[in-house]
């Protein structure tokens, strides 16, 4: 069992012509969908309103795959982002939070929640920073994870809402030192190390903890960091409608390979197996970016591409829309 935990929103999707188009989102709900996909069994842990949105997304969860690990909906209204798309389909962010769904799980509610039999914990993006749900975060890392489970941090950082600096770089610091697979883009790379080139950067946090990272740039080739060499894996080359979500493709993707495929953190050593997953997030990510908003693609719709030719199981078939 994979448990995912994190934020779930709702994204604002402003086109060149100024229309609102809302979709499904949260970086976590993006990846607990994309994981579920794929056939693995995954829970989310993360709070959802009572209202429309928040029943859409509970739907959507539902859907895909996912079991929502905590009981009950809240009152407060489902948290929002507005996201203005460049030329080139990237997204801008600005979030509405305070007074939100999705920063108001406490710690002894996301406890409970954690599934038995859990063998990896993927955690992170805009969770780190919102209370109570980042404390939450940080306790149960400390406190309540399994010895054997592996987790997977995905930092996603969102500069516009992190209000004190030092405090989320000290938070980040203590969750990097259980980590032991960090996924990140050259953008998050930008803001915790500005002075230091992306590969450089991403190359430290081997010693902050992490026995892999996992290193996304866009179209260019993505790299896994071992403490003894870098692999790499190109992006295929898709006509790109937007590129949301397409980052929590590639984590999900590679979470659900490994653990798909029966391996675990100890295996995180072994080149092999790292260059297969590495390639089929790749491919997962890339046919994310055919769609508008996060649309993590199906086992169906991956097993025949070269990084899951070899990968667990039988086709898990989208539902009919």
């Amino acid at each position: 069992m994979i448990a995912v935990t994190g934020e779930v929103l709702i994204d604002l999707i402003t086109d060149s012509d100024g229309c609102i188009t809302p979709r499904l989102g949260g970086g976590p709900f993006n990846t607990a969908r994309a994981i579920g996909r794929l056939g693995l069994a995954v829970a989310f842990l993360g709070r959802l309103s009572a209202d429309r949105f928040g029943r859409q997304l509970q739907a959507s969860l539902e859907a895909d795959g996912v079991t929502l690990a905590v009981p009950g909906l809240t009152d407060a209204p489902t948290t929002l982002a507005v996201v203005d798309l460049d030329p080139a389909g990237s997204p801008r962010f600005r979030f509405y939070l305070d007074g939100t769904s999705a920063p108001g799980l406490e710690y002894p509610a996301m406890a409970a929640a954690l599934p038995g039999g859990l063998t990896a914990l993927y955690a992170g993006g805009l969770a780190l920073v919102m209370e109570p749900i980042a404390t939450s975060i940080d306790r149960v890392i400390g406190s309540d994870l399994p010895p054997g489970a592996l987790l997977m941090i995905d930092p996603n950082v969102r500069p516009e809402v992190i209000g004190d600096r030092e405090a989320y770089l000290a938070r980040l610091s203590r969750i990097l030192h259980r980590a032991d697979v960090v996924k990140i883009s050259s953008e998050d790379l930008a803001y915790l190390a500005p002075s230091v080139s992306a590969p450089a950067a991403a190359a430290a946090l081997l010693g902050q903890g992490p026995a892999l990272v996992l290193m996304t740039d866009g179209p260019r080739p993505a790299r896994a960091l071992l403490r003894d060499g870098e692999l790499t894996a190109e992006v295929p080359e898709v006509q790109v409608v937007d590129t949301v979500g397409a980052g929590d493709a590639f984590g999900g993707a590679f979470l659900a390979w490994w653990c798909g495929n029966g391996l675990t953190r100890a295996d995180l050593h072994r080149h092999g197996p790292v260059q297969e997953a590495l390639q089929a997030a790749a491919e997962a990510a890339s046919l994310a970016c055919t769609r508008a908003g996060a649309e993590p693609p199906w086992l169906a719709e991956v097993q025949d591409r070269p990084g899951w030719r070899s990968a667990f199981g039988a086709p898990h078939q989208p539902p009919s829309r």
